[in-house]
């Protein structure tokens, strides 16, 4: 990472199937965190469309409009916006997160390795095969989505790959927000880098989404974290701590490689 920077999260309840709403609300909730000269701007999973899952090929098509919209306001207003939403490449469709850089560029596309299957999105969703890095403006960041937050396997290949920050797109359910919240700061704590996630709010179906969108630093302190009823948070990121946890805490000189891989 380079000098220090604000990273803000969106939180907003996503309505299904309505991407000119759901995009109305994304920018409304950026312009706030541009007023407040936030860099970096990470938004829920499946932003535009949620999971309407039976129509994906239909919003998918949209999907390169969405992205050249936000590529527009991220030159414009010199933030990087990260966020998911239907891909689809021949008669696949992805869950991507696309990474669009401060000038309008976009620098990185993450297919969303682990599927929910007690939501069925296996049923609905190809499964990526590629780990995601990207060096961006902020030095280098590694992409994960949701439930790839079970995974320590993923969030341990980005720290590997030299992550300073994990970027995490997600709709986790209330009933399992304790999860959310200790996973995150695990994957912080024990990769010693920052988490920025994004996690929606409101109702889908019988699921009800507590926001809690927050922003960790690498000794698992909680920078920033957004009540359900708040729509934004950011906070301020200062690259050196990644460094000075890494030194105070020196973890990779004393992994066993050669024994556990």
């Amino acid at each position: 990472m380079k000098n220090n920077f604000k990273a803000g999260v969106v939180q907003f309840d996503v309505k299904s199937g309505q991407v000119e709403t759901n995009l109305n609300t994304v920018f409304g909730h950026l312009e706030k965190l541009a007023s407040e000269n936030v860099s970096l701007a990470v938004l829920p999973e499946m932003f535009s469309c949620s999971f309407d899952n039976e129509n994906l090929s239909k919003h998918s098509k949209l999907s390169d409009k969405v992205v050249e919209s936000l590529s527009f306001f991220a030159r414009k207003n010199q933030m990087a916006i990260a966020g998911t939403l239907p891909e689809k490449e021949k008669d696949q469709i992805f869950n991507t997160m696309v990474f669009i850089d401060v000038d309008g560029k976009v620098k990185a596309r993450y297919r969303k390795m682990h599927l929910f299957r007690l939501t069925g999105e296996h049923l609905y969703y190809t499964a990526g095969n590629k780990i995601v890095t990207i060096d961006s403006s902020f030095g280098r960041l590694g992409l994960m989505i949701c439930y790839d937050l079970r995974f320590p396997e993923l969030a341990r290949s980005l720290y590997l790959k030299d992550a300073q920050m994990i970027i995490v797109s997600a709709q986790w359910p209330e009933s399992r927000k304790e999860h959310w919240k200790t996973l995150i700061k695990a994957r912080s704590i024990e990769n010693q880098l920052f988490m920025v996630c994004s996690n929606r709010t409101g109702m889908e179906g019988d699921l009800r989404f507590p926001g809690m969108s927050m922003i960790i630093d690498p000794m698992g302190n909680v920078l920033t974290e957004a009540a359900n009823n708040e729509k934004i948070a950011f906070a301020d990121i200062d690259p050196g701590l990644v460094k000075k946890a890494r030194t105070l805490i020196p973890c990779s000189t004393d992994r066993r490689q050669e024994i556990y891989g």
